[in-house]
């Protein structure tokens, strides 16, 4: 109980600062005459799947997650680390890496991606966005390819929750249109200018930049585009977006997608497949494709008109 209590604590010390930046970004292009950067119903429905998300993820990971990377240990090398730069080094990669392939995977099986597109469903790119989470994801499995490979390791599971959380505080700075500091080093580190291009819907922007802090899987794999070689960034999902802000319809639509075609093909391929992928079994009246390579055009401004407006596209950005 007391992990519990901690969990939910972190949790809400957490939520506070990341609340009050996203206060001021939205002051900031307000200020600036970009009253299309933020919807604050959006900004609202993306707060309560980022909590919902987070309430699950750490009530799961001081309940279940922590015992069985305790029962994962034995079955690997038990590097034992001592407390230098070194291990907060290797831990640190390890722990990115295997974010890389989590990350990856969420992008190219559906089963993992029907969680995942909750996070890019958004059309717009701010702060608010990085806590636009599904709770789902703590019950698809694809948290085994984070902790599972830090546990294989040896490292204690203590340094793996807070190796784990640093990584996803740092990627809540990637989710901005203003020109940010880190993108000077983006040579090595994943930056808002690298980030941008991963939520892009056009055929140059899918499936690129995978990276949680480090840019450098990518670009060691094949997957890095940089921003002034991926043409103009248009976010959004696919051919079957939400159609409502309400936090569970952004959070378990495409489930509800995945097991319709799941129904109407009995091939189990479309569980496991790309999200993109359609089985011939299908009847054949949906023309497009499925998942998230058949992007939308249309941008939502806010839950009234249904997605059916137009949003401008990454460009405008400013210094800050």
């Amino acid at each position: 109980m007391q992990d519990v209590l901690h969990a939910i604590g972190f949790i809400f010390a957490f939520g506070a600062l990341f609340v009050g930046v996203i206060a001021a970004e939205a002051w900031y292009w307000k200020r600036r005459g970009r009253t299309d950067v933020y919807d604050l119903k959006e900004t609202l429905a993306n707060m309560a799947t980022g909590l919902n998300y987070k309430l699950v993820d750490g009530i799961a990971v001081a309940l279940f997650i922590r015992a069985f990377y305790d029962w994962v240990y034995p079955f690997g090398l038990q590097y034992r680390p001592v407390h230098g730069i070194g291990s907060v080094l290797l831990i640190f990669l390890v722990t990115d890496l295997a974010f890389w392939i989590n990350h990856f995977l969420m992008h190219k099986v559906r089963w993992f991606w029907a969680a995942h597109v909750t996070h890019h469903s958004s059309q717009r790119m701010n702060y608010s966005t990085a806590l636009r989470q599904n709770f789902t994801l703590l019950f698809n499995g694809g948290w085994m390819f984070w902790w599972v490979p830090i546990a294989l390791v040896g490292f204690d599971k203590d340094w793996a929750t807070i190796a784990i959380e640093l990584n996803l505080a740092y990627q809540f700075f990637l989710h901005t249109e203003t020109r940010s500091p880190l993108d000077r080093f983006g040579w090595i580190l994943n930056t808002p200018s690298h980030h941008r291009v991963h939520h892009g819907s056009r055929p140059s922007q899918i499936d690129t930049n995978f990276g949680g802090v480090l840019i450098l899987w990518d670009k060691l794999f094949g997957t890095f585009v940089p921003e002034d070689q991926a043409g103009e960034i248009r976010y959004g999902v696919t051919t079957r977006p939400p159609t409502s802000l309400n936090p569970f319809h952004l959070q378990l639509h495409e489930w509800r997608n995945l097991f319709q075609d799941l129904w109407q093909s009995r091939d189990w391929r479309v569980v496991f497949r790309a999200p993109d992928w359609r089985s011939p079994r299908l009847d054949g009246n949906r023309k497009e494709a499925l998942g998230h390579d058949a992007r939308v055009k249309a941008v939502p401004n806010s839950a009234d008109d249904r997605l059916k407006q137009a949003a401008p596209a990454g460009a405008g950005r400013q210094d800050v």
